[in-house]
């Protein structure tokens, strides 16, 4: 028996945003249909769509352009300080969220240990009751050496379903999370690389009646490498470097070993130039550029079939557009941080991406505050796309705290 979501228009609306429909959408036939609001790659809703749909509703061409994987929520930026910069930071200094952009990074952090917790209300312009919560922390277990764990909760709230005669069957509450533990090791004065293992778990439908859909687990693993060095002849100047692969796994599936999706796979290579102004004002230029390493849609859609290893190798010629299209895959992340005596922070970017691939750009912008051991970040995103977009007034935030562990001497001394 069909069945409808209470909040189906607002779905429609969403898809319409995604795939540029010129003109009314068709109607269509679902035989279970779940409306699922996430983003790939951090930012554009999209649907799970269950059993069978009328392809034409997609919307073409433009939606077979646009690459997509399940668990999308694995690409959204968790934590405040990155999201106001473009979404890019792969090459920034270290902080405690620095195993999500690049495990690396952690092993350069000058403080001993910390935490993070960060929260987003989502499309709120849509729905009321979506959010992404992401809490960290890391502890330097030596001056070469780190460790981390995390995690990233997607609510996506009550959905209430009815049947065709709009009579309530029924709510069901779908979520998705993400448990990480990271390790990231010094093999030089300014090179280190890193690793993350990951545990996902996205449940849609499983355990709502008439639903054969089940819970989705998968696991997977980030590394990362990072290069960091002080500039002769720029006073007090830095330049870093920094390189990750994240979510590299095995594919997941909803119902059987016959429909299997790959996980959103993604090469995320940057740089940061940091340039101190004077004794208390300080700039960092930024720039990331991002590519799913997942094969590019076939003209009929299908590029599930492809095992992992040959998927994430060939997704760097297998666009049906050529190497035009290769390019357009690029996803480019540029921002501008300020600092005053390392305590208020000013953050500026912008994000990117082809028309043809998703159609993302958006400026974003933020403020930082650190005194001693606590910081609070916010981030507040200005999509620049003519049409209204769901994503308009997304805001973050982000506190955390990092602490200096008391050595043994300086107990002493103060003991003394």
């Amino acid at each position: 028996m069909a069945l409808k979501v209470s909040r189906l228009q607002n779905l429609l609306l969403l898809i319409n945003y995604l795939y540029h429909l010129k003109n009314t959408l068709m109607k269509f036939n679902i035989a279970i249909l779940v409306a699922i609001f996430g983003l790939a790659h951090d930012a554009l809703s999209r649907s799970f769509i269950l059993h069978t749909v009328d392809t034409n509703f997609l919307g073409g061409q433009n939606a077979q352009n646009a690459i997509t994987t399940a668990v999308p929520f694995l690409l959204i930026s968790p934590d405040s300080r990155h999201a106001a910069l473009g979404d890019g930071g792969v090459a920034t200094t270290p902080d405690a969220n620095s195993a999500y952009w690049n495990a690396a990074k952690l092993a350069f952090t000058e403080k001993e240990y910390g935490a993070s917790l960060s929260y987003t209300p989502w499309l709120g312009k849509i729905v009321n009751d979506m959010s992404i919560s992401s809490l960290s922390g890391f502890y330097k277990i030596t001056r070469e050496q780190a460790v981390a764990v995390s995690m990233k909760y997607f609510d996506i709230g009550v959905i209430a379903f009815r049947d065709i005669n709009n009579i309530s069957t029924g709510d069901f509450h779908p979520r998705e999370f993400a448990f990480d533990a990271t390790y990231s090791r010094k093999l030089s004065e300014n090179f280190s690389l890193g690793l993350t293992g990951r545990y996902i778990s996205s449940n849609l439908t499983a355990g709502y009646i008439g639903s054969d859909a089940k819970t989705a687990h998968s696991v997977a693993a980030d590394i990362g490498a990072y290069y960091t060095k002080d500039l002769k002849g720029a006073k007090n100047s830095n330049l870093s470097l920094g390189a990750s692969i994240s979510n590299i796994g095995a594919k997941i599936t909803y119902s059987d070993n016959n429909n299997k999706s790959f996980l959103p796979t993604n090469l995320r290579i940057g740089s940061a130039y940091k340039t101190e102004l004077d004794t208390y004002n300080s700039l960092t230029f930024i720039v990331d550029f991002n590519k799913l390493l997942v094969p590019s849609p076939t003209a009929n859609g299908n590029n599930q079939d492809k095992p992992l290893l040959s998927g994430m190798l060939g997704s760097f010629a297998d666009a049906p557009g050529g190497a035009k299209e290769e390019f357009q895959e690029i996803m480019t992340s540029l921002g501008i941080e300020y600092w005053y005596n390392q305590i208020f922070a000013g953050r500026l970017g912008y994000f990117n991406e082809a028309k043809n691939k998703g159609n993302r750009k958006y400026f974003t912008v933020g403020l930082g505050f650190r005194k001693n051991t606590f910081g609070i970040d916010v981030a507040y995103l200005v999509p620049t796309n003519k049409r209204e977009s769901p994503l308009a007034e997304t805001i973050r935030f982000t506190i955390l705290f990092q602490f200096d562990k008391i050595r043994a001497d300086e107990e002493e001394s103060v003991t003394d």
